[in-house]
């Protein structure tokens, strides 16, 4: 029976060390380093291990059989043999292609070295979980708003809750939070790292039961705030998430890196960085049918706007559905232990 090449990618980290192999410049292997040969060029002991741990990552810990793993590279090295004696290597194509593969491996190298240069220290790991898991993140808010687009819209209706008026269906009636203002404006429980700072601040800021005085400005609008509830939150122990933060602080210190790498570059672009539809021309009778178009749609519309007023217009208190406002965008970072009672 013929044994089946396991389904991996063509362009594999064992691929290219075969191709490698075989290059001029690559170094010569010794039998005692090798697993195999075919027509007397040997396979190394590293083509191997690289390909083993390729599976093992792709696999989701599906084991597969050594004696399959050695077959795959001695099915690949007698494909490279054959690419080579039909000079496939010196291609236009197929240089280009390895050209592109060489450049994805130097920045994988370049970026496991800056991180092996540049390690985490214990101090950073421990800022970070003061930051992100323990000190103010100990607290957690549960809060109302009232998102609206001006702030003298957000003042009336700070005037409207000093007169007696309930929150919750002033939310209801005004907010463009679409989600929230379907529920009285309720957010939940939350961080105030989750939120956006501003946002943040007033809430700190508010005592139990308590609304804002004055219109809270972030980026999506103005808020009007209603502070329900705080309880302490009980962090889990920094060495449960410790192995959650490492690769978190890795990320940014290489993004650090890159930024501070592309500040210094000298960078040309020469292409537009958005998608142009092309022109395209257009007969005089063309034209002149768009022009009727467009005639008889501005038509229609003056007839849709009698309509529309003769019907009384729209509704005063109509809100717009847009996305959940205030929250900052998810960070990856380990959460925190359910809240002291």
């Amino acid at each position: 029976m013929k044994k089946a090449i396991i389904p991996l990618l063509v362009v594999g980290t064992a691929f290219i060390a075969g191709c490698n192999q075989n290059s001029s410049n690559a170094p010569a292997v010794k039998r005692e380093d090798a697993v195999a040969s075919v027509n007397s060029k040997y396979i190394p002991k590293s083509a191997l291990e690289n390909l083993e741990k390729e599976l093992a990552a792709r696999g989701q810990g599906e084991a597969f059989p050594r004696d399959k793993i050695i077959e795959e590279l001695i099915q690949r090295e007698i494909l490279v043999q054959a690419a080579l004696q039909k000079k496939l290597d010196q291609s236009p194509e197929v240089l280009q292609r390895l050209e592109e593969t060489k450049k994805t491996l130097l920045t994988q190298a370049v970026v496991q070295d800056f991180i092996k240069n540049n390690p985490v220290t214990d101090a950073e790991i421990k800022a970070a979980y003061e930051k992100e898991v323990g000190g103010a993140n100990n607290t957690e808010y549960k809060a109302r708003h009232i998102l609206v687009k001006t702030e003298e819209e957000a003042k009336k209706i700070i005037a409207q809750l000093d007169k007696g008026g309930d929150f919750a269906k002033l939310a209801n009636k005004y907010s463009l939070d679409g989600k929230e203002s379907q529920n009285g404006g309720d957010l939940g429980w939350f961080t105030a790292s989750q939120m956006v700072e501003p946002f943040s601040k007033a809430v700190i800021a508010l005592e139990k039961g308590k609304y804002t005085k004055e219109p809270v400005k972030t980026q999506f609008g103005y808020h009007v705030i209603l502070r329900e509830d705080s309880r302490v939150q009980t962090p889990p122990p920094l060495d449960t998430v410790k192995d959650q933060l490492l690769p978190f602080l890795q990320r940014k210190k290489v993004q650090e890196m890159l930024e501070q790498k592309r500040k210094e570059a000298k960078v040309e672009i020469f292409v537009p960085l958005t998608d142009a539809k092309p022109a395209i021309g257009k007969t005089e009778a063309e034209k002149a049918n768009d022009a009727d178009a467009d005639a008889a749609v501005m038509e229609e519309g003056d007839e849709m706007d009698i309509e529309a007023e003769e019907e009384g217009g729209a509704e005063m208190g109509a809100k717009d559905e847009t996305p959940k406002a205030t929250e900052k965008p998810a960070a990856e970072k380990p959460k925190a232990a359910e809240p002291q009672k």
